[in-house]
């Protein structure tokens, strides 16, 4: 990175603000130019994160207050401390008044004194009011958890959270002794005879077992299955959903569910009839998630209304307990989502706390027990599909996707306005590939807003999602260090970065994927600073290695220089399928849908001499002969990345199979079907889970992922 010989042309008080709340006033460009962020846009980024810099004055106010606010509370509003490093923490009380502070351990298994340090600190006046400051030690060796701090005083009591995470999360599942291999999917894409018009959570529980029996596969990575909207239109794209915390019910099995055995015969019927409601008319696509939500929640709402045993009952009411507020007001969202669609909904509805939502509370109740129930029902067949994945003899079993962010007028931003941000939302600063830049839509997390939430909507995420998982891919993971934020109204390439408190955010990720001994992968790719990607590796975080993006200046980087601590795979759900790729195919595609800024030739030419390389590269490791077939060169890819030592490899399902068509084509929205391919071979027939692990092209790719596996010794980290 060349060096800053730039003065910044902002303000000096206006930067000083800026720094005090994370906002960065400047980047390095895709071309290697050293940006500034304009002033219009720090005021406005400034503004989202509640903090007034229109003026001069504000700007001298917004100051003065940043130095004042840690002072008027009694104790910060949570501290995040690695196990085994000590740390102090401040206490706030009138000058010269006593104050104690204490440890209660979580779950009440007791308490510890904190020793006041002797260090000296001058007391401030606050709002007319003189504080002093005292200086506790948290000890070393308290035990990982959420625990309490607690502050006394004559003044009264004042109280904080205390979170002890890792120092750093260890590989589980014997990876550390023999590394693993694992399919990546699209579910929804991956049907069976009995599923209703796209994958569900059935075909995840089979695919997942089938996979640990038959291939050896130690995980199953599938797209995020967050949830979409609840009405007649539902966004296809898995990664712009309404939260991230609950499932999409239109992955549910209705036949599954234990009260499906037991209803009256026309009960029974209607929903076997909905069932043939969902199936296509047709093998080949465009997947139709409207359709089959449409008959789906027909035939929950019939499987709802039956009779539960009073065991089923009660372990309803204690799945609702566990999810508290959080499903509640997710499922609220819900009802209030139908009970307003195709209208605008009134100011007062988009305010959880109004008198018009309390009153549809009671109005909908019976709404709201449904969509609580839609997820307790996903939430036992997820269990399923885990389980049978280990019992199937996979290490891992399934990799639940996390997605970057959440739908601007879904359930999370509209229960979470004191933790999402306002007026912006986040993207990328241009690229080679994006020059104006992207805009993604959603809504960031406010770094203070989630300071004082004590980080708790962010945890009880990580747990509802990491219950069943055996591992957790976390998309653009870089985004937990600084995201992009776009002022509403503002170009994308209009944004500047603000910075999170990345031990807060990675501590808390490690403890919780440690307590439910859950392996976590980062996706950082694309621009990052240097130093992320060692500091995700010394926390036991792995990284993310794609074939085709691994290069040294213009060549193809040896794999055997990738990181150790990865998930290595040849392609990403974001390229074409591999044969696709191999074949120009995306070339065509982004002619056709008129993406391309270079003249297509000049396009063509430059795929051809990458594919050319590649196979150059594959010729000289012996890994293929003259003239080598499609499936040669995808088996000889695959073996090239386990030629690394990544201690995860992971294998595209749509590789597998010889499928050719994208499931996503970036830069595009309605002019492709992008997440609605259903999954085909290479002559475009339908492979469905019933047939999958008999397919001739998977079943040699396995031979060759597990052959190559048998004659390694790969040290994991």
């Amino acid at each position: 990175m060349p060096e800053n010989h730039d003065a910044s042309p902002l303000p000096t008080p206006l930067l000083e603000l800026a720094a005090r709340h994370g906002v960065v006033p400047d980047f390095w460009g895709f071309d290697g130019q050293h940006r500034f962020v304009s002033e219009k846009t720090m005021v406005a980024v400034l503004a989202a994160l509640g903090v007034d810099a229109s003026t001069p004055e504000r700007v001298g106010l917004a100051l003065e207050n940043a130095d004042d606010d840690p002072w008027r509370r009694v104790l910060p509003p949570v501290v995040v401390v690695r196990a085994g490093s000590p740390t102090e923490v401040p206490a706030h009380v009138a000058d010269g008044q006593p104050v104690t502070v204490r440890v209660e351990l979580e779950d009440g298994a007791g308490h510890r004194e904190l020793v006041q340090s002797d260090a000296y600190v001058a007391p401030r006046t606050v709002d007319g009011r003189v504080v002093g400051r005292a200086t506790f030690v948290v000890p070393a060796d308290l035990p990982l958890g959420w625990h309490d701090l607690v502050a006394q005083s004559p003044d009264g009591t004042g109280r904080s959270t205390l979170v002890v995470v890792p120092d750093r999360l260890e590989l589980g599942h014997g990876l550390a002794e023999r590394r693993g291999w694992g399919l990546m999917t699209q579910l929804y894409s991956v049907r069976s005879e009995r599923s209703w018009g796209l994958g569900d959570l059935a075909d995840l529980r089979e695919m997942g077992w089938m996979a640990g029996r038959r291939c050896g596969a130690d995980f199953l990575l599938i797209n995020p299955l967050h949830a979409a909207e609840p009405g007649s239109r539902m966004t296809p794209s898995p990664y712009l959903p309404v939260t991230r915390r609950f499932v999409n019910p239109v992955y549910l099995r209705v036949e599954d569910i234990p009260e499906t055995a037991y209803l009256p015969v026309a009960e029974r019927s209607l929903v076997e009839w909905q069932a043939e409601v969902a199936r296509p008319l047709s093998d080949d696509g465009p997947i139709d998630r409207d359709t089959v939500w449409g008959a789906k929640k027909v035939a929950l709402e019939v499987v709802h209304a039956a009779p539960r045993s009073a065991a089923r009952q009660a372990a309803f009411e204690q799945y609702k307990e566990l999810e508290g507020q959080g499903l509640e007001d997710f499922a609220t969202w819900c009802a209030l989502a139908e009970h307003f669609e195709g209208r605008t909904w009134p100011a007062a509805a988009d305010d959880r706390g109004s008198e018009l939502v309390k009153g549809l509370r009671e109005k909908l109740a019976d709404r709201i027990q449904f969509h609580c129930w839609l997820q307790w029902v996903a939430d036992e067949q997820l269990a399923d599909a885990q389980r049978a994945a280990v019992e199937g003899g996979m290490r891992i079993g399934i990799m639940h996707d996390l997605a970057v962010g959440v739908h601007p007028e879904g359930a999370d931003a509209w229960a979470m306005r004191d933790v999402l941000a306002q007026g912006v939302s986040v993207g990328a600063p241009p690229d080679m590939y994006n020059q104006q830049g992207q805009d993604w839509s959603q809504p960031p997390w406010r770094p203070d807003g989630l300071a004082r939430a004590a980080y708790r909507p962010y945890r009880d995420m990580l747990r509802t999602i990491l219950r069943h998982a055996g591992a957790i891919r976390i998309d653009h993971v870089l985004g937990l260090f600084r995201l992009w934020w776009i002022p509403s109204g503002a170009g994308a390439q209009d944004g500047a970065y603000v910075r999170y408190d990345h031990e807060a955010l990675i501590g808390i990720l490690c403890l919780e994927a440690q307590r439910a001994g859950a392996v976590v992968i980062g996706e950082d790719l694309g621009v990052f600073e240097p130093w992320v990607r060692t500091y995700l590796t010394e926390r036991g975080i792995l990284g993310t290695s794609v074939l085709w993006f691994e290069y040294e200046g213009d060549r193809l980087m040896a794999p055997e220089k990738y990181r150790p601590l990865a998930l290595a795979t040849v392609t990403t759900h974001d390229l074409p399928p591999t044969a696709g790729y191999l074949a120009g195919e995306h070339v065509d595609l982004r002619d056709r849908l008129g993406l391309l800024t270079e003249p297509v030739e000049v396009v063509r030419r430059a795929a051809a001499q990458e594919r050319q390389q590649m196979v150059d590269v594959l010729t000289s490791r012996g890994l293929v002969g003259a003239d080598p077939s499609e499936r040669e060169l995808v088996e000889a890819l695959h073996r090239l990345v386990l030629a690394s030592p990544s201690v995860l490899v992971g294998v595209s399902l749509a590789d597998a199979v010889g499928e050719r068509r994208a499931q996503n084509q970036p830069g595009t929205d309605t002019e492709y079907p992008n997440w609605k391919v259903p999954l085909a071979d290479s002559a475009q027939r339908l492979v469905t889970v019933d047939d999958l692990f008999d397919n001739p092209r998977l079943r040699s790719l396995v031979v060759a992922v597990n052959d190559a596996i048998a004659h390694e010794v790969v040290p994991a980290t």
